[in-house]
């Protein structure tokens, strides 16, 4: 006997059945945010304590609790057995605070862009799945935030991976004409980049969230180039570029979560990008896709430098992710790269480790659990993350002549 149900699906087309799954799926995806991030179905930031904010700022915990005895700087709440907690926005404030009170240590504790520094857009890129790209991007841009800097995030990636992980879900919290697309579309809808850029949760970040709308791009740019968009600011490759310029003032640092395809937004992203990222998972099948990949960037960068564009790296580095030491055909893959691409590969790794992939189940990065169950599985992995960031801000910090 046949069912209703069996009845309905025998009459529905391939496309009908996708997008009534794609629907049910993301009306689960509304309800489980909304039981995350209750009462208000927005996510927020931890707090952080006395001992771990001295050990951000680089002083003593004792010279934190006098600062907020004699009232100097931000005032941190208490908890219910009396111990202080901070806001991130009341370290930026202490941050500000000490770079006043100790000019000759202002950048130590508050390292960012000065007048004349460049600003540094680091396109975060791979076309393999299971690189870990959005979750080295959103790690971080997270880390950045944490030290002090002003940091805009740009999701390229249809996807819209990087914006979910801010909290944003594409089919529910982005509108038409609230991406990137808006402020590099070729028609008279074109809006200013202030206009899509959000504020979040995270003190410091403002993204610029994705959703589908993005391939809009990708299908709308052979015509365009066909039609006469095809030099100065205006060709493709140059008009994130242009974007991002409008806001240079206002960030330290631009992360570019670029599509897992070298299409026209990513082509875009490479020519914007002042730095690369390379995501790379050290397993054979992985390295012969990268290996594609590069081959075929080197050769369209080639074909936009013929067009003009100028595309100039202040450094290039391989990210290598989910990375199990013990596992000896991963430690011979992380061997081939580091002898074929010496320096260029990050010297620490990001560790495979169940402690990013539980936090991911819940739209998390490792800096925005607390140390409560799985405290040294937690410790491990954000040592683990801490060392490949801080790498990474090291090379920022040597373009700004640090």
């Amino acid at each position: 006997m046949i069912t209703n149900q069996q009845q309905i699906q025998h009459a529905e087309s391939s496309a009908m059945k996708i997008r009534r799954q794609s629907q049910l799926l993301s009306a689960q995806l509304q309800s489980i945010r909304e039981r995350l991030y209750e009462p208000e179905a927005a996510k927020s930031l931890k707090t952080f304590t006395s001992r771990e904010v001295a050990a951000l700022l680089g002083i003593a915990e004792s010279t934190l609790r006098q600062m907020s005895l004699d009232g100097e700087s931000a005032i941190p709440d208490r908890q219910d057995n009396g111990r202080r907690i901070y806001t991130l926005h009341q370290v930026n404030q202490i941050r500000e605070h000490l770079a006043q009170k100790r000019p000759n240590e202002a950048l130590v504790f508050l390292p960012r862009r000065r007048a004349g520094d460049k600003l540094q857009v680091v396109a975060v890129a791979n076309f393999k799945g299971g690189s870990a790209k959005t979750t080295t991007t959103v790690h971080l841009a997270h880390y950045l935030a944490i030290r002090g800097l002003r940091v805009l995030a740009i999701d390229l990636d249809p996807q819209a991976s990087l914006s979910a992980m801010f909290g944003y879900q594409p089919e529910f919290d982005v509108d038409e004409n609230e991406t990137v697309y808006a402020a590099i579309r070729y028609d008279d809808r074109r809006r200013s980049v202030h206009e899509v850029i959000r504020r979040t949760y995270f003190a410091g970040i403002d993204l610029i969230p994705a959703n589908l709308e993005l391939m809009e791009y990708e299908h709308e740019t052979p015509h365009a180039i066909a039609d006469g968009y095809g030099r100065g600011d205006e060709i493709f490759f140059r008009r994130l570029s242009t974007v991002i310029s409008e806001v240079e003032a206002d960030y330290d640092i631009v992360l570019v979560d670029a599509p897992p395809q070298l299409g026209y937004l990513t082509l875009g992203a490479l020519c914007a990008a002042t730095a690369l990222l390379i995501t790379i998972h050290p397993a054979m099948i992985d390295v012969a896709s990268m290996n594609q990949f590069l081959a075929m960037m080197s050769d369209l960068m080639g074909v936009i430098e013929k067009r003009g564009g100028t595309l100039s790296h202040d450094f290039i580095r391989y990210v290598i992710t989910r990375h199990n030491p013990n596992d000896d055909p991963q430690v011979n893959v992380v061997t081939l790269l580091r002898s074929l691409f010496k320096d260029d590969v990050l010297a620490p790794a990001v560790a495979e480790t169940t402690a990013i992939a539980s936090a991911g189940l819940e739209n998390k990065s490792l800096y925005e659990l607390s140390r409560g169950v799985g405290r040294d599985t937690l410790s491990r992995a954000l040592e683990s993350v801490d060392s490949v960031n801080r790498e990474i801000f090291h090379h920022i910090k040597n373009v700004w002549g640090r």
